[in-house]
C-alpha cells in the first residue's frame, strides 16, 4: 500500500496570520500580523517535525526571504525536518548551485530537497537581471540540471552550450545522499523538463482529475524518456472536528479579503507567463461566489494568493476522504500550508494524518521512542495545543 508523504510549508514571504497573506508571484504581498522570524519560523519548523511532516517547502523570488540562506538558519533549531528550498535555475550558475546543495546537504546531515522554479513572470525576473523569454528561460533550465547532475555524479565537466560555459569543472564534495529535484508546470516545455531531469513533479491542487490527467501527461512524457516520477500536489488546509467549523473558518477566512485586494492581485497575476498560474485564476473566477470547486475543495485562497490558490476544507475524515481521491490520481506527495501555520499544521497533523495512519496510508517518519494516542487538536484549542 501507498505510503504517503506530507510536508509543510514556511511563510518566509509577508509573513504569517489569522488571514490569508495574499500577493506573491510577481505582484506586491500583503504584511501578516506574525513577521518571519528565525524564532516564529523555528516555531513552524519545529512543530513540523514532530508532528511527522518530513520537510518544509521554503518559496523563492523577489517577494520573500532568501530560501537558501533561511532555511540554512533554521537548521540550525530543527532535528529532523528537510527542507524543499525552491531556488531559480539562471540566477547563479550550475558549479556554484552544485556546490551550494552539497554544502547544505552535508552540514545539515542530508536534509536537502530542491524545488526547481523557472520562473513565471518576466517582469519579476528581469529585477534579478535576467532578461530571457519563458521559452529560453526552460531551455536554460534543462541545461542547467544537465551539468549540475554531471557535477553530482563526480564528473570532470568541460561544456560549451547555449546558455553555460563550464572548463574542468569538477566539485570536490558531493552531496551524499543526492537531493531529490522537485519541480512543476503546466506548460509543454514544462513537461519536457520534468520528463528528463526530475525526481518528483508537482501540480498545484487542482481538482482531482485535472490532476489525474496532468499525471497521465508527464508519465507519458517520462515512460519516452525510460523514465518514472513520483507525484505530488501543493494545497492549502482547514481541517477541523466537525464539517460546520471548517466552513465556518473558510467563510471567516473569505470576510478578511476585500473585493479591492482581488481586483489588484488579479490584475497582477494576470501578466503572469504561468500556465500553472492561469489555471488557477479559472478555478476563482475573481468572485467570492462558488469557490467550492470540487467536493471539499476550496478556491478561495487564490482570490489574493499567487501560487497555490486551493484548500481542503473539512473535517478530518472528509480531507483524508480527499487525499484518497488525490492518492487514486497517483499523487504520493502533499505539500500543505494553512493560515495561521503553526496551528493550522497542529489541526492537520493531529487530526488528518492520524486518520490517515489508521487507514494504513501514512506513518511517523520518526516516531518517538514513547508514544501516547494522539489527542485532536481541538480537544485542547489552539493555544494549548501550540504550546
Amino acid at each position: 500500500m501507498t505510503q504517503l508523504k506530507f510536508h509543510w510549508f514556511l511563510p518566509t514571504n509577508g509573513g504569517d496570520g489569522r488571514h490569508v497573506v495574499g500577493g506573491g508571484h510577481g505582484v506586491d504581498s500583503f504584511t501578516g500580523d506574525r513577521p518571519n522570524t528565525v524564532a516564529y519560523l523555528g516555531q513552524i519548523a519545529r512543530s513540523a517535525e514532530q508532528l511527522g511532516f518530513e520537510a518544509a517547502l521554503t518559496p523563492t523570488g523577489a517577494w520573500c526571504q532568501d530560501a537558501w540562506v533561511s532555511t540554512a538558519m533554521l537548521s540550525a533549531v530543527s532535528e529532523r525536518l528537510k527542507f524543499l528550498v525552491a531556488f531559480r535555475p539562471g540566477l547563479t550558475s550550475p558549479f556554484l548551485a552544485a556546490q551550494m546543495a552539497g554544502t547544505f546537504q552535508n552540514l545539515s546531515g542530508g536534509r536537502l530537497l530542491l524545488n526547481v522554479v523557472t520562473g513565471g513572470e518576466s517582469h519579476e525576473q528581469r529585477m534579478y537581471g535576467d532578461h530571457l523569454d519563458k521559452d529560453g528561460r526552460y531551455e536554460r533550465c534543462e541545461e542547467f540540471l544537465h551539468l549540475v547532475r554531471a557535477l553530482w555524479s563526480g564528473e570532470t565537466v568541460s561544456h560549451q552550450g547555449e546558455h553555460y560555459r563550464l572548463d574542468d569543472a569538477t566539485l570536490s564534495q558531493i552531496p551524499d545522499p543526492l537531493p531529490e529535484l522537485y519541480f512543476g508546470g503546466s506548460s509543454p516545455a514544462a513537461g519536457r523538463v520534468a520528463a528528463k531531469h526530475v525526481d518528483v513533479y508537482l501540480t498545484w491542487g487542482e481538482p482531482p482529475q485535472a490532476v489525474r490527467d496532468k499525471i497521465d501527461w508527464i508519465s507519458k512524457l517520462a515512460a519516452d524518456e525510460g523514465r518514472e516520477l513520483r507525484f505530488g500536489v501543493r494545497l492549502h488546509s482547514i481541517a477541523r472536528d466537525t464539517s460546520e467549523a471548517a466552513w465556518a473558518e473558510a467563510d471567516r477566512l473569505l470576510a478578511g479579503i476585500d473585493e479591492e485586494q482581488i481586483a489588484r492581485v488579479r490584475a497582477g497575476l494576470q501578466r503572469s507567463e504561468s500556465v500553472g498560474q492561469a489555471r488557477m485564476l479559472e478555478l476563482n473566477a475573481g468572485t467570492k461566489d462558488s469557490l467550492e470547486v470540487h467536493p471539499n475543495l476550496w478556491a478561495g485562497v487564490g482570490l489574493v494568493r499567487g501560487g497555490a490558490g486551493t484548500a481542503m476544507v473539512g473535517n478530518f475524515t472528509e480531507i483524508a476522504d480527499l487525499v484518497e481521491q488525490y492518492v487514486e490520481a497517483g499523487v504520493s506527495e502533499f505539500v500543505m500550508s494553512g493560515y495561521p501555520h503553526l496551528e493550522e499544521s497542529y489541526w492537520f497533523g493531529e487530526g488528518v494524518l492520524p486518520e490517515l495512519a489508521r487507514r494504513g496510508l501514512w506513518s511517523h517518519p520518526a516516531p518517538p521512542a514513547t508514544s501516547t494516542a494522539a489527542v485532536p487538536f481541538g480537544a485542547g484549542g489552539p493555544g494549548k495545543a501550540a504550546s
